[in-house]
C-alpha cells in the first residue's frame, strides 16, 4: 500500500475530533477518553502539565540543539554527536508538542518536522547514526544500535500528531518508515528484532491509525520473535532485552525495566487486536508478579545499576534503587493498556502511586532539571550541576538540566502533554473515575448518550473530591469511583464505601454532587519480611503519597541514620509535612560494626521528626535522604 493510498480510518477521524490520546484499542473492558474530552483544571497536576508546556518544552529543545542532536539531521556523517539512540529524544519531543496541540507551537514543531524529513532515505530507511559514508552498515548492531527503538518513537509521534491534528509531513515519514520496517524485517527478511523494544507498541498504534494491518502483523511477529535467542548473547545475559524466555513463557519481568516494560505494552496491543487470549494472560500474569516481587514502594521498578534492571524477587534495596524515571513511563504505558482490557482498578492504583512518587519527582518546580534515577536512601550529601552541564545519566544526586543519556526528560514530556487521558475512561453503560484531579469530563457514550462532570479536589492536599454532573441524558447511567487499597475507611456521599470499584446507576441530574472522601492521614508501612534490605523498618504514607525524612529537616549535631522511628507513636499532619516520633541512637565511630544485640532503651525520649513528601525531595538543596527508616 503506497503513503497516497494509505487514508485515515473512520476511527481515527473520530479521535481527531476527540483530542487524540495515546492508546487506542479496538477491543477491551473500558474505552478511553480524548484530551479534548478531559480538561484538567488548577491543581496538583495541571500545575506540572504547565510547568511542562511554558518552561519544559524550550529547556529540551535549547539542549536538543546544544547537545547536536537535532544538527545530526543535517550535518555531515563525521560530524554527528551523542549516543546511538540520541533520535529517539527528538521523536519524543515531537510527540510531546503534538500531545500539547498548541498553536503557538506550531512553527518550532514544523521546523523540527522538516530537518527530520529531509534526511529520510528513499526507500523510508532514517537514522542519523548508521548507513551513511563513514559509519556502520544499516542494522549491523542489533543488540545496541536501536534502529527500531528510533523507529519507534518516530512513529509514536507520527500517531500523536495524525491524532490531535490530522494527516500531515511527520506521517508520511512514519508511514514510509514503518513500510520499510516491513519490508526489510517482515517474512524472507531479516529474522530477528531490536535489542530495545519500541517498534512493537508503536506498529500496533499506527495499525490502528490507518488501518493497515500489515503494521498489526509486523508487531505481532516482532513479539512473538523474541526470546528464541535471536540477538547475540551479552554480559548481562539475554534477559537484559528480554530475549531468554518467549513472551507467552516468562512469568515475571525481568531485565532491562524499560525494555521489559516496553515489550509488554506491545504485546499487549498485539493481543488485544487479535483477540489473543492466551498472550494476554501471560503479560497479565508477568505484571502481577512483578507488582508483588519486584516493585518498589514509590512505583518505580529496576533496582540494579549495572544494567538499569529488575533484581530477583524481593531484590529491592532503599539505596541501591535504580527506579529510572523512565521505566516509570514504562510501567505507566502497561498499567494503562491492561487497564483498559481488563478494567481491574489495581492497574489504576499503580499508576497513581507512579504518577505521584517517580512522574511528579523527577522535575524539579521549574521544569528544567530533572533526575534520572530515583533513589529511596541518599546517603551522602549531592551537588548541583552547574545549569549548562551535561552530566552522566546516575552520577548526580540532585536533579541536573541534561544527561549524556536524556532519555527521560522528553518521556516525561510528552507524559505530562497527554497526561489528561488517563483520568477517566467509559464504557456501554457509564464513566468511570481512575485519577483524582480537579478536572472536566464531557464525553459521550456509544449510543450517543452525552455524561459529564465536573471534579473539585485539591488532591492530595485532602481526600474530598466533589463529583458535580453537569450533563446527564435523562436515562439511568453508572459513574464508577476507584477506592485505592490504601483507603480504608472511604466514604461516598457520608456511607461507608469498600475498596477497589465503587459503581453508583441512576438516573443523575444535572447539578447534583457525589462527595468521595479518602482518608489522606499519615500512616506508617510495613515491607514483606522477604525484602531484606527494609526488614525492620518502616515508611510514612499520606494518601498515594510516599514522604521522606531529609537531613535539612534536623538539627545539624544529628544524623538522619542515628534516628529510629516510634512506631508506637502515630503520625500526624502539620502545615503540609508530616510529623513522627523518632529516638536517637548512638553510632559508634572508627569501631567494629558488630556489636552484640544490645537491650532497648525503653526511657529514651521521643523527638519529633519532619518529613516531606518523597516528589519534593532535593527541592532545597543538598541532603540526605531516607524514605525506609528503622523502628525502635
Amino acid at each position: 500500500m503506497t503513503i497516497n493510498e494509505v487514508q485515515p480510518t473512520a476511527l481515527a477521524l473520530d479521535w481527531h475530533r476527540r483530542g487524540g490520546t495515546p492508546a487506542v484499542p479496538s477491543q477491551g473492558r473500558l474505552r478511553p477518553l480524548g484530551l479534548r474530552e478531559v480538561t484538567l483544571r488548577p491543581g496538583f497536576w495541571q500545575r506540572r502539565q504547565d510547568v511542562n508546556r511554558s518552561a519544559s518544552f524550550a529547556h529540551i529543545e535549547r539542549w536538543l540543539e546544544r547537545a547536536g542532536w537535532l544538527g545530526n539531521f543535517s550535518t555531515e556523517p563525521e560530524q554527528r554527536r551523542g549516543r546511538e539512540f540520541a533520535d529517539s529524544e527528538i521523536y519524543k519531543f515531537l510527540e510531546a508538542m503534538a500531545w500539547a496541540n498548541d498553536p503557538a507551537l506550531e512553527d518550532r514543531y514544523r521546523a523540527i518536522v522538516r530537518r527530520v524529513a529531509a534526511a529520510q532515505h528513499p526507500d523510508g530507511y532514517l537514522n542519523t547514526h548508521f548507513g551513511r559514508p563513514g559509519q556502520r552498515p544499516r542494522y549491523s548492531d542489533l543488540e545496541w544500535g536501536h534502529e527500531l527503538y528510533c523507529f519507534g518513537h518516530l512513529i509514536q509521534a507520527a500517531v500523536a500528531r495524525a491524532r490531535t491534528f490530522g494527516h500531515d509531513e511527520l506521517v508520511d515519514v512514519a508511514i514510509r518508515a514503518a513500510d520499510h520496517v516491513c519490508d526489510v524485517f517482515g517474512p524472507g527478511g531479516i529474522e530477528s528484532v531490536c535489542g530495545h523494544p519500541e517498534i512493537e507498541p508503536a506498529l500496533v498504534e499506527l495499525y490502528r491509525v490507518t488501518g493497515n494491518a500489515r503494521y498489526l502483523s509486523q508487531a505481532a511477529l516482532f513479539v512473538e520473535r523474541r526470546g528464541h535467542q535471536v540477538l547475540a548473547d551479552i554480559e548481562f545475559g539475554r534477559s537484559y532485552f528480554q530475549d531468554d524466555i518467549p513472551v507467552r513463557e516468562a512469568s515475571v519481568l525481568r531485565g532491562h525495566a524499560v525494555r521489559a516494560t516496553y515489550l509488554a505494552a506491545g504485546a499487549v496491543d498485539v493481543a488485544v487486536e487479535t483477540g489473543d487470549t492466551g498472550l494476554l494472560a501471560a503479560v497479565t500474569r508477568q505484571w502481577k508478579a512483578t507488582v508483588a516481587r519486584r516493585t518498589y514502594l514509590t512505583g518505580g521498578i529496576g533496582s540494579r545499576h549495572q544494567d538499569e534492571a529488575f533484581g530477583d524477587d524481593f531484590m529491592l534495596p532503599p539505596d541501591r534503587a535504580y527506579s529510572e524515571t523512565c521505566a516509570g513511563v514504562g510501567s505507566i504505558m502497561l498499567a494503562w493498556r491492561l487497564l483498559l482490557a481488563h478494567g481491574d482498578p489495581r492497574y489504576a492504583d499503580l499508576i497513581e502511586r507512579t504518577l505521584f512518587n517517580v512522574i511528579a519527582t523527577s522535575p524539579s518546580d521549574d521544569g528544567t532539571r530533572f533526575f534520572y534515577t530515583n533513589t529511596l536512601h541518599q546517603r551522602v550529601l549531592g551537588t548541583s550541576p552547574p545549569a549548562d552541564t551535561l552530566v552522566p545519566r546516575a552520577s548526580s544526586t540532585l536533579r541536573a538540566p541534561w544527561f549524556e543519556v536524556s532519555c527521560c526528560p522528553t518521556n516525561l514530556a510528552r507524559t505530562f502533554a497527554s497526561l489528561a487521558a488517563y483520568i477517566a475512561t467509559t464504557d456501554d453503560d457509564g464513566l468511570q473515575l481512575h485519577q483524582y484531579t480537579a478536572a472536566t469530563v464531557d464525553t459521550t457514550l456509544p449510543d450517543g448518550r452525552r455524561i459529564g462532570v465536573e471534579i473539585d479536589t485539591d488532591y492530595p492536599v485532602s481526600g474530598r473530591i466533589a463529583i458535580r454532573v453537569t450533563h446527564s441524558p435523562g436515562t439511568p447511567w453508572t459513574l464508577s469511583l476507584r477506592v485505592p487499597q490504601w483507603a480504608a475507611g472511604a466514604t461516598i456521599d457520608g456511607l461507608a464505601a469498600a475498596r477497589g470499584l465503587i459503581q453508583l446507576r441512576r438516573d443523575f441530574t444535572p447539578g447534583e454532587t457525589i462527595v468521595l472522601d479518602l482518608p489522606v492521614r499519615p500512616r506508617l508501612t510495613a515491607a514483606d519480611p522477604r525484602i531484606d534490605a527494609v526488614r525492620g523498618s518502616a515508611a510514612v504514607e499520606r494518601g498515594p503519597v510516599v514522604y521522606c525524612l531529609e537531613s535539612v529537616d534536623l538539627p545539624p549535631h544529628i544524623s538522619l541514620d542515628a534516628l529510629r522511628l516510634d512506631p508506637s507513636i502515630t503520625p500526624a499532619d502539620r502545615d503540609g509535612a508530616v510529623v513522627a516520633a523518632a529516638r536517637l541512637t548512638a553510632l559508634p565511630d572508627e569501631q567494629w560494626p558488630y556489636p552484640a544485640l544490645p537491650d532497648p532503651d525503653r526511657t529514651a525520649e521521643s523527638l519529633p521528626v519532619t518529613l516531606r513528601p518523597y516528589h519534593d525531595w532535593a527541592s532545597r538543596g543538598p541532603s540526605t535522604m531516607r524514605v525506609w527508616l528503622p523502628t525502635t
